[in-house]
């Protein structure tokens, strides 16, 4: 295990704003690594910092849940050391979802998905968002919004259930969606999907991975959250019904039988809350993290004893799990958590960049050797 110390001190300029320095200390001494890897502080002003996506030119955009803003983060040198954070968009609903394609920023609220043209060009002068369409439901409970572009060229979004556990007329909710960014076209590609804020397609079948949230008030260790494969539109996964694949739920259990359902790839702890997933596709790990998973695990809230607030690690033969365990951890110390892992992010040099919503930073994790 590492037990380097590492601190990174980053001042930024906040466009719209007066300039801020980041936090003097981050104590990512106390996270635990394999041996042979290093964590660093690549962003330490980033308040808020939830979901991430990198344009061709190697801007880091982050959306936020709290904040309503997004942010431009920039490493102007090369250094791996942001320069600097400029904040593009203000004033918006929960903007946790951001995707890169077809040269353009898109950032999803809960309702809309917005789009901005030429943004790498007027980080200082930010254009105008355009709406690519606001027809999602309008419910904040679950509602904020994960977005990435499927290999089809089509862009998916999870619409979390409305409460902790009911039964909606309406099919958008507790599904992953995917559409058009140019038609209308919209359709509801897997269903009973409780809260989903992390999917990633294999690198090899192009099949779709997706974490998700399970139920919370039926005690510390029901029911487990989940990792989830869907090979194909159109396969349920159980919500409300049944969690975990095989824990029939007290109020809707009785009305359908789990065997009915997809169950889930992997079992994951309860409550730990996982998000961000993204296969390991970079060359600067060894070769055995190859097109493995790492999972943001934000951490528990309603657990007599805290768990999650960690990075893990899922290794697959073909498409089956043979190991979850964790991977980067120590941010939670006893019942006090420091940090809260988000979304994970392979950046093009092959190292792992973490956002941290509690800190407000993005770390840097890299392969020594």
């Amino acid at each position: 295990m590492m037990t380097r110390y590492v601190v990174a001190v980053v001042c930024v300029v906040m466009a719209w704003s007066v300039p801020a320095c980041g936090q003097e200390r981050l104590p990512i001494n106390k996270i635990r690594l394999p041996e042979g890897f290093r964590i660093e502080v690549f962003a330490a002003d980033v308040p808020n910092a939830r979901s991430m996506t990198l344009s061709p030119n190697g801007i880091l955009y982050v959306g936020t849940r709290r904040e309503g803003v997004v942010y431009a983060v920039v490493d102007a040198n090369s250094d791996h050391v942001a320069d600097t954070v400029h904040t593009i968009a203000r004033g918006l609903e929960m903007p946790n979802g951001v995707a890169w394609q077809y040269g353009a920023l898109y950032v999803a609220e809960v309702n809309r998905v917005l789009r901005f043209d030429n943004i790498d060009e007027r980080l200082t002068n930010p254009p105008d968002a355009i709406i690519v369409r606001d027809d999602y439901p309008t419910e904040r409970h679950h509602g904020w919004k994960y977005i990435r572009f499927g290999p089809d060229g089509l862009l998916y979004a999870q619409v979390g259930a409305p409460c902790n556990i009911c039964l909606s007329e309406n099919p958008l909710f507790a599904s992953i969606t995917r559409m058009s960014v140019t038609e209308p076209r919209r359709e509801v590609f897997a269903h009973g999907v409780r809260n989903s804020v992390g999917f990633d397609w294999h690198p090899e079948t192009d099949e779709l991975w997706f974490t998700d949230n399970g139920r919370d008030r039926l005690g510390d260790d029901l029911p487990p959250d989940e990792l989830n494969r869907a090979p194909e539109g159109g396969l349920h996964f159980g919500y409300p019904f049944c969690h975990g694949g095989d824990i029939a739920d007290p109020e809707f259990g009785s009305q359908r039988d789990c065997a009915e359902f997809t169950p889930p790839a992997q079992k994951l702890g309860p409550h730990v809350a996982p998000l961000g997933m993204r296969f390991y596709t970079g060359e600067m790990f060894p070769d055995e993290y190859h097109h493995d998973i790492f999972i943001a695990e934000h951490g528990s809230w309603n657990r007599s004893r805290k768990i999650g607030y960690r990075i893990t690690r899922v290794q697959l033969q073909r498409d089956r799990v043979v190991s979850y365990e964790s991977f980067a951890e120590g941010w939670l110390e006893g019942e006090n958590a420091w940090g809260r892992p988000v979304d994970v992010l392979v950046m093009p040099d092959g190292s792992l960049l973490v956002s941290d919503d509690e800190a407000g930073a993005i770390y840097r994790i890299v392969y020594e050797g």
